[in-house]
C-alpha cells in the first residue's frame, strides 16, 4: 500500500504477517503498518476480530509521531487511555461518513490525537497504573478524592498505589492532587475575575487557609500576593 494503515483492536484476536513474521494483536493494541511493506493481515482460524482502522497518509502527519520500523503494534495498558483511543477513531468513523465541512480535517486531527497518545504513553517514563491514576486526579480534581477509591479503580491496593505513586513521580497522590489544584487556580486568578475564595472553591479546596498555605507552597506567595503581581505586569 502507498499509505499508513493503523488498526485498534477492541477485542478477539488478529494477525499481521511481514517478513514471513506472524505477530498476534488483541484487546488495547494498536497497529502501525507503514507504507510499502508486504504483508497479510486477518483473523487466525477459530478466532473472531473485532477492531477498527484507518488509512492515511503520512504527509499530513509530523514525522516525529510516526514509528521507523515496518510493523509497530503498542499495547495501551490504561483504561483512560483505551477510552481516548477509541474515541478518537469513533470520531473519524463520523467525520468520514458525514463528509460535511472539514471533515479531512477533522479525521487528520482525531488520528494526530491518537499518535501524539502513543508517543505519550512511550516516553512518559512512567508505569501505566500511575499515569491512569494522574488522569483520574485530572478529571476529579473539584471532588474530595479517596485513595482506596482511586485505587480501587486502578485494580490496586491503597498501600500498593501510594507506595509506586510516590516512587515513580517523588511525590504523594495528594501532593500531586494539591499542586494540580494550585496550578488551576493560579491559571483562574490570572486570567478571570476569580477572585481567591472563588477559585479555591472552583478547584476543590474547601479551606481556604488551607489553600493559602498550599499556594505559597507551590507559587511562592500567598493568592493576593499573585494577584497583585499579575495586575502590576499588566499596567
Amino acid at each position: 500500500m502507498s499509505d499508513w494503515l493503523i488498526t485498534y483492536t477492541l477485542g478477539g484476536e488478529g494477525y499481521f504477517e511481514t517478513d514471513g513474521t506472524e505477530k498476534r494483536v488483541r484487546d488495547g493494541d494498536v497497529a502501525l503498518l507503514k507504507p510499502g511493506t508486504p504483508h497479510r493481515y486477518g483473523t487466525p482460524k477459530g478466532e473472531t476480530w473485532h477492531f477498527v482502522w484507518a488509512h492515511f497518509s503520512g504527509g499530513f502527519m509530523d514525522a516525529s509521531l510516526l514509528p521507523l520500523g515496518a510493523l509497530t503494534i503498542v499495547q495501551i495498558e490504561q483504561n483512560a487511555m483505551k477510552d481516548r483511543v477509541y474515541d478518537a477513531f469513533h470520531r473519524i468513523l463520523s467525520d468520514s461518513r458525514e463528509r460535511g465541512a472539514y471533515w479531512h480535517e477533522l479525521c487528520l486531527g482525531a488520528l494526530r490525537e491518537i499518535l501524539m497518545l502513543l508517543a505519550k504513553q512511550q516516553t512518559s517514563g512512567y508505569d501505566p497504573r500511575i499515569e491512569e491514576t494522574l488522569y483520574l486526579l485530572a478529571q476529579r480534581m473539584q471532588e474530595t478524592v479517596r485513595v482506596e477509591e482511586l485505587a480501587h479503580n486502578i485494580g490496586l491496593s491503597a498501600s500498593r498505589l501510594s507506595h509506586l505513586f510516590k516512587e515513580n513521580t517523588g511525590e504523594s497522590i495528594v501532593e500531586a492532587l494539591n499542586r494540580m489544584r494550585i496550578k488551576q487556580a493560579a491559571l483562574l486568578l490570572a486570567h478571570t475575575n476569580r477572585n481567591a475564595t472563588e477559585a479555591a472553591q472552583d478547584v476543590g479546596f474547601q479551606n481556604y487557609n488551607h489553600f493559602t498555605r498550599q499556594f505559597r507552597k507551590y507559587i511562592g506567595m500567598t493568592p493576593s500576593e499573585f494577584g497583585q503581581s499579575v495586575r502590576s505586569k499588566e499596567k
